[in-house]
């Protein structure tokens, strides 16, 4: 096939994105056949290295403007990374201490908080916060694989919509030009799915309940309601540097600021990007060990995501241009917005969703043969770019619960579930959940927004 010509004149031949393809296929498939190797980071890093050199040697001595792609996505990457271990460093240093009683109105409480406050402290910061102090309300309770499942499902994925610090390919949408206030107005379909999935829970999580008060002896009930304990937070500083970082992802990241400052995009990028390290730093100054200790805090799981993201933010460049182009001459057949909302929730099931936001809605650029050099923000303009963004963004959120690698807090919560004796389903049983309940609510969700 012959390199897509870009408006800009340069060719990208499409060898060039399988790099980005096979690191993608790395992170889905590799934890299950190599697990071992694929636990440690250094790993890892060595993968995506490997992966992202040639790209940037590519980039460097090929397409004319290769270096300016190049540096455009690094800067995105900083402040993507600074946001993510801003939000990460700050949840990690908040200890819910004590635990109320493990009913099923309590339990559809926590999913109901959590998956409000994911979408202003990420899905990654709402689920560390809560998914221990759930798991303590229902110590006494013999069936609990489902209580974690749903909370994946609520917390660690849907509730993220309505910010784009709440997930992160919103927030790589919001570093590509996306308004910071254009996921407000994905409220309908955030409160749709989320007051679904409640639903559902509530009742589900009654009739195991009712089962256990039938099989084992003594009152369940009572039980659950013996290990409650008054509630109390440690940490109250991180609250407040919460509130921080949205003050810099609004304001700094934003364009409020633009004409005031003056300053650049790249020089925005940076300033977010150290604000971001300054409260993290921050946070490790003003919480002490022992809260940090409670919340069992490593720093494990962000520097898999950085190292992982390094990669990616470098191959993707080709894929995120050939895309673009793809779309606008007719090589990919997507149009309708349905189409988008299934073929970005599909990859982002199994492989990361942030970049397959970022892929699909460059596809939508193209589709609607608009300006790819203005951004994605571009796609809000018009009533038909509002629809496939909407479409994409719901698409990645939502069906990013599909699997245990569809978003990162998944595997996160999975582990802190297990580690506290919780027996999960496997990757495949957990996805016969998935699709018991979760696709024939995307399938509504199909029918009322998207076609």
């Amino acid at each position: 096939m012959p390199p897509i010509v870009l408006a800009s004149g340069d060719a990208v031949p499409l060898g060039w994105v399988a790099p980005f393809a096979v690191l993608l296929l790395c992170i889905a498939v590799l934890p299950l056949t190599k697990p071992h190797f694929w636990e440690h980071n250094r790993n890892k890093g060595i993968v995506a290295a490997l992966l992202s050199l040639p790209v940037a040697v590519w980039l460097f001595t090929g397409p004319e403007h290769g270096t300016h792609w190049l540096e455009e996505s690094l800067l995105d990457y900083a402040a993507f990374i600074g946001l993510l271990g801003a939000l990460f460093t700050i949840s990690g240093g908040i200890y819910l201490r004590g635990s109320l009683a493990g009913t099923p109105l309590t339990n559809t409480g926590f999913l109901a908080v959590g998956g409000l406050i994911a979408s202003f402290v990420g899905t990654t910061g709402a689920s560390m916060l809560l998914i221990r102090p759930l798991l303590r309300a229902n110590a006494a309770r013999q069936r609990k694989a489902h209580i974690v499942i749903f909370f994946i499902f609520a917390v660690s994925n849907a509730g993220g919509l309505l910010t784009p610090l709440g997930d992160p390919p919103l927030f790589l949408g919001f570093l590509n030009g996306v308004p910071f206030t254009w996921t407000f107005r994905l409220w309908v379909e955030w409160a749709t799915v989320l007051g679904a999935l409640l639903v559902v829970f509530n009742v589900w999580d009654q009739r195991v309940l009712d089962k256990e008060e039938v099989e084992r002896p003594g009152s369940q009930l009572e039980e659950v309601q013996k290990i409650a304990e008054p509630l109390s937070i440690q940490g109250k500083a991180n609250l407040i540097l919460l509130l921080g970082v949205l003050a810099v992802s609004y304001f700094v990241g934003g364009s409020s600021l633009d004409a005031t400052l003056g300053l650049s995009p790249a020089a925005k990028k940076l300033a977010q990007t150290a604000l971001y390290v300054g409260l993290a730093g921050a946070s490790l100054r003003l919480t002490s060990k022992e809260v940090r200790a409670a919340n069992r805090f490593g720093w494990g799981p962000i520097i898999e995501v950085a190292v992982l993201f390094a990669g990616i933010f470098v191959t993707m460049i080709p894929a995120v241009q050939y895309l673009e182009v793809a779309g606008r001459d007719g090589t990919i057949h997507l149009h309708e917005p349905w189409q988008f909302f299934w073929a970005s929730g599909a990859l982002s099931s199994f492989l990361d969703n942030a970049p397959t936001y970022k892929t699909f809605a460059s596809l939508a650029v193209g589709v609607l043969q608009m300006d790819g050099e203005a951004g994605l923000g571009v796609l809000t303009t018009t009533p038909a770019g509002n629809a496939l963004l909407t479409a994409v963004a719901c698409g990645s959120v939502f069906m990013g619960a599909n699997t245990y690698i569809g978003n990162g807090p998944n595997f996160m919560v999975k582990a802190i579930a297990e580690e506290n004796g919780v027996k999960m389903p496997s990757f495949f049983g957990y996805m016969i959940w998935s699709v018991g309940i979760l696709v024939p609510l995307f399938v509504l969700v199909t029918f009322v927004f998207f076609r």
